[in-house]
């Protein structure tokens, strides 16, 4: 599969770009994309010359026209949108090169509500007009996609993206202004329009009518968005982790977040609490799902010797050697305690001991010279108000 991308250096080319680059180099190891190879690709951008686009255009099995003007100090330049799309499709047709061609447009096409009178719209739609002509005139298959507000990783801050502007302010410290808030934006994920052209690569585009889709999309006002920012930004302090479940915009919005934290700012202290038996620092937490903590046990320490009415843990020793107990903290049935049960434990061999509700349990470090690191995992987050602990000997 031979595969040209126009604008490869822009914001969607250069995921796109990134994307085909590791199903090429056998990075990207999915099955259905084994179909793709061997894959080549030309990146076509403001430093290509017209010999290398009439070369590419000539040998090409699928374009992506992704080329476009959006910021010019001029309106009249919007006409280059029109224009770069006539140099491609000028060059498939000297070439006789009847492949596929995606045409990156915009809901701006649409021409309505507030996009009424749009030079950006009326360039795009233009464009497309051009473009189906091309596939009505020589037989070839169009791909039009109107595509909404993009946010993710590498789009440039301060150009036409609020997303991007908000998330390199926000991570970064830099001021900026929300002049209304209740403005709302249908935003579309960089790696959900990715997967679909890699789809529409494979012929398994998503059609609606005439035009083809990605998606899924959100619907956000712009004080939304920047409140969840806000909410990243101090998870750090309070250690919360954000939703992050399956397609949700929360998880895009936080890894778009990330991606634009200066090098200088991917690390931040924890508060330690420490004694003569060792320390313990809680590093995760999250509203439904726990808190996780690391305790570090001096030499021949023992910690714990209490028990919970509901909180239950995951013990998991990384380094060193320990001897966890436990004991269930009722009578058997004869009125007699419940024996010991030990469970010895060693960082080199990975094992989980559960700490259940009515136990009382402890654990030991073995060593009178090495400290003691174990991974714990609370199935809640501790909360000094209600600890749910209370010590007993065992």
């Amino acid at each position: 599969m031979r595969v040209l991308v126009t604008g490869a250096n822009g914001f969607v080319g250069k995921n796109l770009c990134t994307a085909l680059e590791c199903i090429r180099d056998g990075k990207d190891r999915r099955s259905h994309l084994q179909a793709l190879l061997p894959l080549e690709l030309y990146r076509y951008d403001r430093d290509s010359s017209p010999d290398e686009l009439a070369q590419w255009c000539g040998s090409c099995d699928f374009v992506f026209h992704l080329a476009g003007v959006n910021r010019p100090k001029d309106q009249v330049e919007f006409v280059g949108n029109v224009r770069g799309l006539e140099d491609v499709l000028r060059c498939l047709e000297a070439a006789e090169n009847r492949c596929p061609v995606m045409l990156a447009s915009s809901v701006q096409a649409t021409l309505a509500g507030r996009f009424s009178g749009s030079a950006y719209g009326k360039s795009k739609l233009a464009a497309e007009r051009l473009l189906r002509a091309h596939g009505l005139a020589y037989g070839s298959r169009v791909l039009v996609y109107r595509l909404p507000n993009l946010y993710g990783k590498w789009c440039r801050p301060n150009y036409n993206s609020a997303v991007a502007t908000f998330c390199d302010a926000v991570a970064n410290g830099r001021p900026y202004a929300v002049h209304d808030p209740s403005t709302e934006l249908e935003l579309l994920y960089i790696d959900d329009l990715v997967e679909e052209l890699i789809r529409a690569l494979l012929g398994q585009e998503h059609r609606e009518g005439e035009f083809c889709v990605a998606g899924p999309t959100a619907h956000v006002t712009l004080g939304g968005i920047v409140e969840m920012l806000e909410g990243f930004k101090a998870s750090r302090a309070s250690l919360l982790v954000p939703d992050v479940s399956p397609s949700s915009f929360s998880k895009k919005l936080l890894s778009t977040y990330q991606s634009y934290l200066d090098p200088d700012r991917l690390s931040y202290a924890l508060d330690v609490k420490a004694d003569a038996r060792g320390s313990f620092v809680e590093v995760l937490k999250s509203v439904d799902r726990g808190q996780v903590s690391v305790n570090v046990s001096a030499p021949g320490a023992t910690k714990g010797r209490h028990w919970h009415h509901s909180k239950w843990e995951k013990f998991l020793v990384v380094s060193g050697e320990a001897l966890i107990r436990v004991r269930k903290l009722d009578a058997d049935a004869t009125g007699e305690p419940h024996p010991v049960v030990e469970y010895h434990v060693r960082g080199e061999e990975p094992t989980v001991v559960e700490m259940v509700p009515g136990y009382v349990h402890s654990i030991e470090n073995l060593s009178d010279e090495r400290e003691l690191v174990t991974l714990m995992w609370a199935n809640e987050c501790f909360d000094p108000e209600r600890p749910d602990t209370f010590y007993e000997v065992i």
